[in-house]
């Protein structure tokens, strides 16, 4: 397990290796406010079921709504928002975005135990690998790598991305390794994973 999460670490490096152009934050906050109804003025969203984008690192900000454009990550909302950005525009608002400090949550007391043994472990038994290998112990991603940082983000947004790799509704992932991840998770370890991870601190 640990040789195949080093080896395709090496790969999404380098899968990830496009330089993505160097946004101009202050440009971005002023277009910012469009996308200030769901995600917040500063990037933390108020409504449980959409993310925060706060802090959350230029390149995988880029490479979600370059996704929602071609149509490979489905969403009716960001479809239609994501269409009408040129570069520019979505280099400035990834730049945005990523420069503020995301806020973090609280984690449901009957769901630390579990989420943060598979957040920290995974499962052995069943084969689900630990989340941390690839989002870091104190879930702050790796941007190089295209893994997004969790710490702080909505525990519902989060539950309902892993079911939605599970169940293959969500096919953005490279690889396939968050469906790979999230194939053998049960219900329980998906939303003690993401109640876990809601009250992680950087």
């Amino acid at each position: 397990m640990t040789k195949w999460l080093i080896s395709v670490s090496i790969a999404l490096t380098l899968a990830a290796g496009v330089v993505n152009a160097q946004g101009d934050a202050e440009a971005g906050k002023a277009k910012s406010v469009v996308c200030a109804g769901c995600h917040g003025l500063d990037g933390n969203s108020f409504n449980p079921l959409w993310p925060k984008l706060a802090g959350q690192s230029a390149s995988y900000i880029t490479k979600q709504v370059n996704d929602f454009k071609a149509g490979t990550r489905k969403d009716p909302i960001m479809g239609a928002q994501a269409a009408a950005l040129n570069d520019t525009d979505l280099a400035d608002l990834a730049a945005y975005f990523s420069s503020q400090t995301r806020t973090t949550g609280t984690t449901a007391a009957d769901k630390a135990a579990l989420g943060g043994k598979v957040y920290r472990a995974g499962n052995s038994a069943t084969g689900v690998a630990a989340c941390m290998a690839c989002h870091g112990p104190t879930g702050a991603g790796n941007a190089a790598a295209g893994f997004p940082g969790l710490a702080g983000q909505q525990a519902l947004y989060v539950e309902k991305a892993l079911k939605d790799f599970r169940s293959g509704a969500r096919v953005n992932d490279v690889n396939n390794m968050m469906r790979g991840v999230t194939a053998n998770m049960t219900d329980a370890e998906i939303a003690a994973v993401a109640q876990f991870v809601q009250g992680l601190q950087l």
